[in-house]
């Protein structure tokens, strides 16, 4: 993609179809005049009233505990400088989208006026009260430092600087973890470090309080090393004037154990690297460009530990791994500040989380066997669900035993499992998949490249580096698109109607003559038959042109199953297809099944689709725990509908012990685990959170699935098939750009899957 369709693309991304990134959304019922009457006037009075008595019940009747303030003047905005604060506003809202998805904090970003330190610092202290907590962001360095030391002295809320203390948290714990990899002590090793702005100042300090020796760092500026003859420093950077009579980067890199950069790219040559001592480790942070290439690094020397700011290699330094896990830590203990302990319990905390075996949902994302600590993981990885449950809790119990925290938690198994429950409705699942797909990247056919949506997905697809596209239809059509959309990529178009085709056709179609010459095609027929796209498609699936495809946009489901069981037809082994939708539910990821295909399963077929649906749930991560959904309860009802149900499930418990599943089962009762507890303790379903639901049949599944998506304007993956020989993925008739995209890397991953296995 050009820079100029990137940028008309972040644009209408932040402009369509509601302007901005975040909203207010109520809590509250507000159907009737009843409930608006104690919403406000006159039953708010209430509360006021309350709150008047006792200012800390503030917390109890209103939003401001789980409520931040993200507040930037815009001086040092991104790397773009200062552009003051109404152009910040799009980076303050998206750090309250950051804070919202990872730790379900609720923010309003506040963009303020002055460049003035008092100013400022009298802004943020007069709207304190409606806030929680407040994140500095943006500000540019030396003001920033005094804004924050004031602010926290004068305020009895969490106040954190981020861009200085985000990155050295996460920073310091990748360094604890380097250096005993490296086998060195933190005390011993020479730092140096490139960079003397507020984060660069921050890590250092923070490094500092982890046990480095001032007298082993050398800090760089623009100006070259900060030496203590110089005369034209900060406060700030005077704390890391260096003795010694060096001047340049390549002086201060000889003999070094650590290089952290938070500077510019490229500054760091292979002669340098090799100049370091045994074992470096080297945090090469500036972003989207590193002080120094990932593969140029690796390549110079075996024996180096590295950390960039990147996410597509080894080992990512990135700040969403600390500042929402902190501040939901301090808000859930009302704590009054954000002191040294609970930074140094967030970097601990994730120190040692890289130490514990990592769970399947997170190899599965980043496309690894098993991640281990080690030289290529020494910082958990951003789509961690451990997190939220690891670094809260220890840093509201380094509140607690530091006197700051207010509210103490006294039940700790019941605060994790509470911030366990906050990971809802918030596309991780799809990240995983994205990220997944990236890591080995497979050819898949779009049948129906000429539709604009098909091509816009082919696009992402292909920018983001999820899939090789091979686009079918109309060559003129195709081209004509990609110029309007400023696809300029060089990716195969494939017409199977032109001549240029014919001599693949004629090959696809001696291939299926002979794969169906006794069913009643005819040479001719199967010639004829390659001209229509999904034939044509399947066969390059089937000979292996293509690794995956993708179809179904424009035609209706039935008449698009069709040629694929025809050409690819189903796996060993396996006697029924049927399909999965997963749902991005505010409950987590639900798979629904069968949603497409299976018009009345019987008993067997219903434990089938299980199975598969199961599988496919591993495939994600994701550990199945199956209700069997009938409108009866566990032998309610006699009726043949109920029964199959019962048998079914019958069959599972026999056959496959170890699956988590029951039934036959009501919906509210699946999904309602207190109720499914107090009426139904026997079941194997009891105190568990019910992510799979199998239904007695299509109207059910389909029905269900398309409330979902459209009453609760829920995301939908889907409908996956399962049970098919070739990675095959069908489309419901008009998807959306994103839903392509999604069943994209479904595609990829299923392609992965097969290549994997095959391989073992």
């Amino acid at each position: 993609m050009s820079k100029q369709s990137k940028r008309i693309e972040a644009l209408v991304y932040h402009a369509k179809p509601t302007p901005g990134k975040i909203k207010v959304v109520p809590t509250k019922k507000y159907a009737s005049q009843r409930d608006l009457s104690l919403a406000y006037s006159p039953g708010v009075a209430e509360p006021c009233l309350e709150i008047a008595k006792e200012v800390e019940n503030v917390y109890k009747y209103t939003a401001k505990g789980n409520l931040v303030a993200v507040i930037s003047n815009g001086t040092a905005v991104l790397g773009l400088g200062n552009i003051g604060p109404e152009a910040s506003k799009p980076v303050m809202e998206g750090k309250g989208l950051l804070f919202k998805i990872f730790a379900d904090i609720d923010v309003f970003d506040i963009e303020v006026d002055t460049e003035d330190v008092d100013a400022f610092i009298a802004t943020v202290k007069n709207i304190a009260p409606t806030f929680g907590g407040i994140n500095l962001e943006d500000i540019k360095a030396p003001e920033a430092f005094e804004i924050e030391r004031r602010l926290k002295e004068e305020l009895d809320i969490p106040v954190m600087h981020d861009d200085q203390h985000g990155t050295a948290i996460i920073s310091a714990a990748a360094l604890i973890n380097a250096l005993e990899i490296a086998g060195k002590k933190i005390e011993e090793v020479k730092i140096v470090v490139s960079g003397a702005g507020a984060a660069a100042i921050s890590c250092t300090r923070l490094y500092q309080s982890c046990g480095a020796n001032r007298k082993n760092i050398v800090m760089l500026d623009s100006r070259g090393v900060i030496r203590d003859d110089r005369t034209d420093l900060t406060s700030q950077k005077a704390e890391f004037a260096t003795h010694r009579k060096i001047d340049t980067l390549d002086e201060a890199m000889r003999n070094a154990d650590v290089f952290v950069g938070l500077s510019q790219p490229d500054i760091v040559t292979p002669d340098m690297l090799l100049s370091m001592s045994a074992n470096p480790i080297v945090f090469a942070m500036a972003n989207p460009n590193p002080e120094v290439n990932y593969q140029v690094a690796i390549d110079t020397r075996d024996d180096i530990i590295m950390a960039t700011g990147r996410s597509d290699h080894p080992n990512q330094v990135n700040n969403v791994l600390g500042f929402p896990f902190i501040f939901r830590g301090a808000l859930d203990v009302r704590a009054t500040k954000i002191n040294e302990a609970m930074k140094m319990a967030a970097v601990k905390a994730l120190s040692e989380l890289a130490k514990q075996p990592v769970p399947e949902q997170v190899n599965i994302a980043y496309s690894e066997t098993r991640l281990t600590f080690g030289k290529d993981y020494i910082i958990p990885k951003p789509f961690d669900p451990r997190l939220i449950a690891e670094v809260p809790p220890a840093v509201a119990k380094a509140a607690m035993e530091s006197g700051v925290a207010k509210e103490p938690i006294e039940d700790w198994d019941r605060y994790k499992n509470s911030l366990l429950e906050r990971l809802g409705n918030d596309n991780k699942l799809v990240r995983m998949l994205l990220s997944r797909a990236k890591t080995n990247p497979k050819s898949v056919v779009f049948a129906e490249a000429d539709q604009l949506d098909v091509l816009k997905a082919a696009q992402i697809a292909y920018d983001e580096g999820v899939a090789y596209p091979i686009l079918l239809g109309r060559k003129e059509a195709i081209l004509a698109l990609m110029e309007e959309i400023e696809f300029d990529a060089d990716v195969p178009i494939i017409d199977p109607k032109s001549d240029e085709e014919t001599d693949r056709k004629n090959r696809y179609a001696k291939a299926y003559w002979k794969k169906r010459k006794r069913q009643g095609v005819t040479i001719y027929s199967a010639e004829k038959i390659m001209r229509e796209r999904n034939y044509f498609a399947a066969m390059m699936v089937n000979v292996g042109d293509a690794d995956a495809l993708i179809t179904g946009y424009s035609r209706n489901y039935p008449s698009v199953v069709k040629p694929m069981l025809e050409l690819i037809g189903m796996a060993d082994g396996i006697s029924r297809v049927a399909t999965t939708n997963v749902m991005m539910t505010q409950r987590g990821p639900m798979f629904l099944s069968d949603t497409s295909i299976n018009i009345d399963p019987t008993a067997k077929d219903l434990a089938k689709i299980a199975r598969m649906t199961s599988k496919v749930a591993k495939m994600f991560g994701i550990e199945p725990v199956t209700a069997m959904i009938s409108y009866s309860n566990f032998g309610s009802s006699e009726n043949p509908r109920a029964e199959k149900v019962r048998e079914a499930v019958s069959y599972l418990h026999k056959g496959y012990p170890e699956m988590i599943v029951d039934g036959e089962l009501q919906t509210d009762f699946a999904l309602n685990s207190k109720l499914l507890q107090d009426i139904f303790p026997f079941s194997k379903l009891a105190g568990r959170k019910v992510n799979t639901l199998i239904f007695p049949n299509l109207d059910a599944a389909n029905i269900t699935y398309k409330l979902l998506k459209e009453l609760n304007k829920t995301e939908s993956i889907g409908p996956i098939m399962m049970g098919m020989r070739k990675p095959v993925h069908i489309l419901q008739l008009g998807s959306s750009v994103d839903e392509i995209v999604n069943m994209t890397a479904i595609s990829v991953i299923d392609a992965q899957e097969r290549e994997r296995k095959q391989q073992s």
